[in-house]
């Protein structure tokens, strides 16, 4: 406790005492995560109110030898940002960085830090004519440094790439309070090691994001979307292939939704589909600065009811019927909490085998229960779906997640497409991936962060701990 005490005084004329939190109140809705899945206890929150805070924070743990959770947004689905229950952590709020230092039109990038709102960077772009292209159900809570330590998705994916292709530079600071000032808004910078892919997707673990620059695209003018109904995965992937070909780089979302999680969403949203029911849907959105979209959506489905593709579909007449089309796609995740007890996984396979995937995956979870239900929807242009399932009373969820992964594995996948491994999928990576890979993880944790400081027991599994698979 004395360690702690003099820890609290430090960190208390670091950053001021109002933002050094330790009433049980004040800590609350900083130690439990988004879903409620996981719920920590860390001695205290700090608050630091710029970088060079941070990293006298950083360098007062690193003395003291307590461990440190950095914590965005809080809106991660992975238990990443949530401490453990020791009552020993420090846990570190970015949300007073909430700074847009710059944003420029012209070279299209914005300088921003960690603790700023997604939606708030996404409205100061668009007074420019200019887009950050990271869609997130949670963007209005969802942070910039929290985004860059997930390499967060979402349904541009397709189109921008994962978080990771949209920045150019980062501002870290390191185990021992070094801050790495690496904010160049350059478009091509090939002068030695691009050190600043080591902490993004890294989810805390090897530094503390405070700032980022990101690049930015022309707002586009005009946008078209759609909504069809088809018999099989098969089908749809067809369906996109086509897609590709009417529409071309225009083409920004290309979702899959099964019939099941339209149903949860008809029977507990309360909405309803305009069009008649398939085994699948499918929720297609084109965008561009250019006219025409609307002329070659309107081809792509006449092909596809020509070619018998398509069972139903309607192309929203307005920006109204369109954000209909998309309240659909965005309650699937809040309808099935609603419906009861359910698993969420994360997984994305080579676009060509994703209905061989997903009939082995039926198969498996069959295999280890007769009453789980899925609920299966996601990015399927980029090959990542959400396999969740709901499960039954007398359901095993470690023998059902075993059943998902080991058929991801299988066909050469990924058991965390966009998510994040967090503490959620920690020990799933130490089964399925390979002993290689895991040594080189372990190997650059080592040399970034040898004393563990930075959100232990997230990402790696406990070294030489099980075997690989």
């Amino acid at each position: 406790m004395a360690e702690q005490d003099a820890l609290l005084d430090q960190l208390r004329t670091i950053c001021g005492p109002a933002a050094v939190l330790t009433a049980p109140g004040d800590i609350e809705p900083y130690a439990v995560d988004w879903k409620q899945s996981f719920v920590g206890s860390p001695f205290c929150v700090v608050r630091p109110g710029n970088t060079g805070e941070v990293a006298k924070v950083v360098a007062a743990c690193r003395k003291h030898g307590t461990s440190i959770v950095p914590q965005g947004g809080n809106t991660g689905l992975a238990g990443g940002a949530t401490p453990d229950a020791s009552s020993s952590q420090v846990l570190l709020s970015l949300n007073r960085l909430t700074r847009i230092r710059s944003l420029d039109p012209i070279g299209m990038t914005v300088e921003v830090e960690a603790g700023t709102i997604l939606q708030s960077v996404k409205e100061e772009a668009a007074k420019k004519e200019r887009l950050l292209p990271v869609s997130l159900a949670a963007e209005g809570s969802a942070t910039i440094g929290g985004i860059v330590s997930t390499n967060a998705g979402g349904v541009n994916v397709l189109r921008h790439g994962m978080t990771r292709a949209l920045v150019l530079g980062l501002e870290v600071v390191l185990a021992d309070g070094t801050i790495v000032n690496g904010l160049r808004h350059l478009r091509k910078d090939n002068a030695g090691y691009d050190w600043k892919q080591l902490f993004i997707g890294a989810e805390g673990t090897l530094g503390i994001v405070t700032a980022a620059v990101l690049r930015l695209v022309p707002a586009p003018r005009h946008s078209v979307t759609a909504l069809l109904s088809v018999a099989d995965v098969e089908t749809a992937i067809a369906l996109y292939a086509k897609a590709q070909s009417e529409i071309g780089d225009a083409l920004s979302a290309f979702e899959l939704i099964s019939g099941e999680s339209i149903a949860l969403v008809e029977r507990h949203a309360g909405l309803k589909s305009p069009i008649a029911a398939g085994e699948w849907f499918l929720l297609i959105e084109a965008a561009s600065s250019l006219t025409g979209l609307e002329a070659a959506m309107q081809v792509l489905l006449a092909a596809a009811f020509e070619e018998e593709l398509a069972l139903d579909g309607v192309i929203a007449a307005s920006h109204q019927q369109a954000q209909s089309l998309w309240a659909l796609r965005e309650h699937v995740t809040e309808a099935e909490a609603r419906e009861g007890r359910g698993l969420k996984h994360d997984m994305s396979v080579p676009l060509t085998v994703m209905p061989a995937y997903l009939a082995d995956a039926r198969a498996a979870v069959a295999a280890v229960s007769r009453t789980a239900r899925l609920n299966v929807f996601g990015h399927l242009g980029d090959g990542n779906l959400h396999y969740n399932v709901l499960l039954g009373p007398e359901d095993h969820p470690a023998a059902v997640n075993r059943a998902v992964h080991d058929a991801v594995v299988r066909h050469r996948g990924s058991i965390s497409a966009e998510h994040g491994l967090g503490q959620y999928r920690v020990g799933e990576w130490q089964r399925t991936k390979p002993a290689a890979e895991q040594a080189l993880a372990h190997t650059i944790k080592q040399a970034i962060d040898p004393a563990g400081l930075f959100n232990p027991g997230k990402v790696l599994a406990a070294p030489n701990k099980g075997g690989a698979a």
